[in-house]
């Protein structure tokens, strides 16, 4: 296992174990099996483990595995603060300690604030007393470090660097996504401040190895060097520097030591040209199936109206490439969840733009053709609730 320094030169293996899927079996974990993996990937050198208070039955699992197997202290537990659910600083308290007993545990290695997604919701959090809360956990050594989970553009994102003492962060990027959401920039961005960026969604949810269209598949088997389609991805992200630890939410043993094997021998820099290039073929292929052929470069915005036109745009491909359900959660992080409604219909249609966009998309029919394939009935009646509990 290949290993890279945290904000405070600890070892982090450069693959981490994503436990928001656990094996299941008729919906209900299956902890024998997700047993054997979890064990199987800390044998192998995996020492992250990332889960959430919100992923069904996985803190209460990973805790009690970690302590049967008397392995808590030689590994780390990343868990975040559903902030979305917190009305107080009693409220913060009260799923931290819930969250603590489920991992069998007294401290948490890594405390992210959950799929933030603006610096309005951070400020919220603050007016709170959350940082007055963390910096008192940090002090007892309930908490090791603070980070955040991101789902917004690198705009945002880079504001969002900037506005506390973080010790990491951890945001959606792979080839696909190199210039969406914070994207290359936000990473880049991250790391130059010290920074360390973790790294979710490597595969898309397995889309990037399940459902390649068979143009891509083509371009992959004729490549020079072989590798599978997950290990591609893999070896992409680790290829940057400026990535320090990629989570993988894995189900199987065949996966565990498929993935463990690359984290082994991937290197930084390792891909020539020639990969590059069979890679940027590969997201040519992808894209040609999707609707609008936006790179998601940012050049558009910002929007006077505050549309967030790249993640729209990207929700919308989404439908076509990879489902409607999936697509709809993505616009509901993007837009809905968001202190400030960011949703394709606060389109005005002033064009600008149009103005600046390099693929010459005609934007304000497009964001259109999204609103109404997006935002649903179901769609709307999601943002009236959130509307509804925020102001409660």
């Amino acid at each position: 296992m290949n290993y890279r320094k945290d904000k405070y030169g600890n070892d982090v293996s450069i693959l981490g174990f994503g436990c928001m899927r656990f094996s299941s079996t008729m919906g209900k974990i299956d902890v024998k099996k997700a047993e054997q993996e979890i064990m199987a990937a800390y044998r192998a050198g995996v020492n992250h483990f990332d889960t959430a208070y919100i992923y069904p039955g996985s803190e209460a699992l990973l805790g009690e595995v970690l302590e049967r197997n008397g392995i808590r202290d030689k590994v780390r537990i990343a868990t975040k603060l559903p902030h979305y659910l917190i009305k107080s600083r009693e409220g913060i308290e009260k799923v931290f300690r819930e969250e603590l007993a489920r991992l069998r545990t007294d401290y948490v290695d890594v405390y992210l604030m959950h799929m933030l997604t603006d610096v309005q919701t951070w400020e919220k959090l603050k007016d709170l007393g959350i940082v007055e809360w963390l910096e008192e956990k940090k002090r007892s050594g309930e908490i090791r470090q603070v980070g955040f989970s991101y789902h917004g553009n690198s705009d945002m994102f880079c504001q969002m660097v900037d506005a506390y003492d973080w010790d990491m962060c951890l945001i959606q990027y792979n080839y696909l996504d190199e210039h969406s959401q914070a994207g290359r920039k936000g990473l880049h961005y991250a790391h130059a401040k010290g920074l360390p960026v973790f790294i979710m969604e490597p595969l898309r949810g397995g889309k990037l190895v399940s459902h390649l269209p068979e143009a891509a598949k083509r371009v992959m088997a004729e490549h020079d060097v072989q590798h599978t389609p997950a290990q591609w991805a893999f070896r992409w992200l680790w290829d940057q520097k400026e990535v320090t630890c990629v989570l993988s939410g894995m189900n199987s043993l065949e996966m565990v030591e498929d993935n463990c094997a690359t984290a082994s021998s991937a290197q930084p820099g390792e891909l020539t040209a020639g990969d590059q290039a069979m890679l940027a073929k590969v997201v040519e292929a992808i894209r040609s199936a999707m609707k609008v052929g936006c790179t998601g470069c940012g050049y558009c915005m910002p929007c006077p109206k505050n549309v967030d036109i790249p993640g729209t745009f990207a929700a919308y491909n989404h439908c076509f490439t990879e489902g409607k359900s999936s697509a709809m959660w993505e616009y509901v992080k993007c837009t809905a969840l968001r202190r400030t409604s960011t949703a394709a219909s606060n389109c005005v249609s002033c064009g600008k733009c149009e103005q600046h966009c390099p693929q010459h998309i005609a934007i304000r029919d497009e964001l259109k053709n999204a609103s109404r394939a997006l935002e649903t009935p179901f769609y709307r009646l999601i943002r009236r609730v959130i509307r509804l509990f925020r102001a409660y």
